[in-house]
């Protein structure tokens, strides 16, 4: 697996640096895959309050008119689809985990069953001993349990990750733990990821071939799996500001920076047209 080679503030702009995006593309055929916490949405608080926008939910709607386009999100599938208000898109939640297409409904794989009996343990107890700290907010998923710190007393986040560390001493081999924006992602310690589940996308939709260049724009740890699953083959946008203290010197294997949800709806319009 290659290894990030920059940071992000030393990333080309996807907008901006001399067509340098546009040169990538190559008169190929995007794929689109979109994250949606922090790409389509700004980052919020309150994980229930990420509201796609009305010119978002219009700008997503035309580029699915005339390219591919995939969400693909840590999110329950149902909760996504929700939030967004368009029911027409594949949609990949729980990290790939559950995915979901107009054509064919559910997609099976591999990876999609046999971990609900230990998700909902861990959820017992990180309710039991993480519930009752003011501003824990505890995510309970179809393949993970999330535990958002955000609105948490800084004095008391020690205490989170205590309980995180507990648990997966606990579960050692079965149970592993992915960080975040102020968030502590518990998932089934097996090989999949959102790296996994583009590449599953790309086979099964039948967009793997030389004339298809796969677009990935994501905004967290969680998405560099799959900027790592494409290098070499297609283009990867991490979102976010070089001058956020948790972005601008994170190691990352993007190819390009996008700033916020604004230059997102901006590139997805660019591409529409």
């Amino acid at each position: 697996m290659t290894a990030p080679a920059s940071t992000v503030r030393d990333l080309p702009h996807a907008l901006r640096d001399a067509g340098l995006f546009t040169r990538r593309v190559a008169g190929r055929r995007p794929a689109v895959f979109l994250d949606y916490d922090g790409v389509l949405t700004p980052i919020v608080d309150r994980p229930e309050d990420a509201v796609i926008s009305a010119g978002m939910r219009d700008t997503v709607r035309a580029l699915a008119r005339c390219l591919p386009v995939c969400v693909v999100s840590g999110r329950d599938r149902p909760v996504v689809q929700q939030l967004m208000g368009i029911d027409d898109l594949v949609v990949a939640g729980s990290h790939g985990f559950d995915i979901w297409s107009p054509k064919e409904g559910t997609i099976q794989h591999d990876a999609a069953s046999g971990f609900e009996d230990l998700i909902e343990k861990v959820t017992d107890r990180l309710r039991a001993e993480a519930g009752s700290i003011p501003g824990v907010v505890i995510e309970p998923k179809r393949a993970s349990v999330a535990v958002h710190y955000r609105l948490v007393d800084p004095q008391e986040h020690d205490r989170i990750r205590a309980t995180v560390d507990a648990l997966l001493a606990q579960y050692r081999g079965q149970l592993k733990v992915t960080p975040g924006k102020m968030v502590y992602e518990l998932q089934p310690k097996i090989d999949w990821n959102k790296g996994r589940a583009v590449l599953y996308l790309l086979s099964r939709l039948g967009l793997d071939s030389p004339d298809v260049v796969p677009v990935y724009l994501g905004d967290d740890i969680t998405d560099e799996d799959a900027f790592r699953a494409l290098r070499g083959r297609g283009i990867s946008i991490i979102v976010g500001h070089a001058d956020d203290p948790e972005v601008g010197d994170r190691a990352t294997a993007a190819d390009f920076v996008l700033e916020s949800t604004t230059e997102v709806e901006r590139l997805l319009s660019t591409l529409a047209h």
